[in-house]
């Protein structure tokens, strides 16, 4: 960190074994967690780098937000493994992209990518079915099950964070029982019913997949 800054700071850099400076010609894109603000404002020299690298910050949505584009990573993940680790190629049925579709994701893209790998290590011949995805999902670390201090694995989150996870879950969960209905959801929740798509569309919610999906 100490040397980027200054290199940054000049547009020059100095290469081993040399006494000239060279120009500095690139484009650096940097990732960062959320909490990096703040961390800055604790130590000067990362607040430095920090304002120094943030000249058009971008931010990426966690993937909960952006369900739609799960089948499409899931298919670039079921093509990828086959090719990097030699692994059998197997397709996701349409019943397993809807159901990892609705899944929150607490873990991000990197969660996705470990469980497609897992499938196609663990699994049979032919597509990768809901049922496999569900026993996958079930025995995920980021389940929701107790914690290790006997609550469930959410309790842990931010509240936001928290609260989309349990609401997800719940009306997928009374879903189920309507069998897809949003009429007979609303009814059961207590919810209007234009108020209840938008909450349906802003959690990634499906609700015939739900249906689908029911067991």
């Amino acid at each position: 960190m100490k040397v980027l800054l200054p290199v940054l700071e000049s547009g020059q850099f100095l290469r081993d074994g040399e006494n000239k400076s060279q120009p500095l010609d690139c484009r650096i894109i940097a990732g960062a967690c959320p909490q990096l603000p703040e961390r800055a404002s604790r130590d000067e020299d990362l607040e430095a780098l920090y304002y120094r690298l943030n000249v058009l910050p971008l931010e990426m949505p966690p993937l909960r937000e952006r369900q739609e584009d799960v089948p499409e990573l899931v298919r670039f993940y079921a093509e990828w493994f086959p090719n990097a680790d030699e692994l059998p190629y197997r397709p996701f049925s349409v019943g397993a992209q809807n159901r990892l579709r609705n899944h929150s994701w607490p873990g991000n893209v990197r969660e996705l990518r470990n469980l497609v790998r897992q499938l196609l290590v663990l699994g049979g011949e032919g597509e990768v079915s809901a049922r496999e995805v569900d026993e996958a999902l079930k025995q995920s670390p980021s389940a929701a099950s107790p914690g290790a201090a006997g609550h469930p694995a959410y309790f842990d989150l931010p509240l936001r964070e928290a609260r989309e996870q349990f609401e997800r879950e719940y009306l997928v969960f009374k879903l189920q029982d309507a069998e897809g209905s949003v009429g007979k959801l609303a009814e059961t929740v207590g919810m209007e019913r234009t108020h209840l798509y938008r909450k349906l569309r802003a959690l990634g919610i499906d609700p015939r997949a739900a249906a689908r999906n029911r067991k």
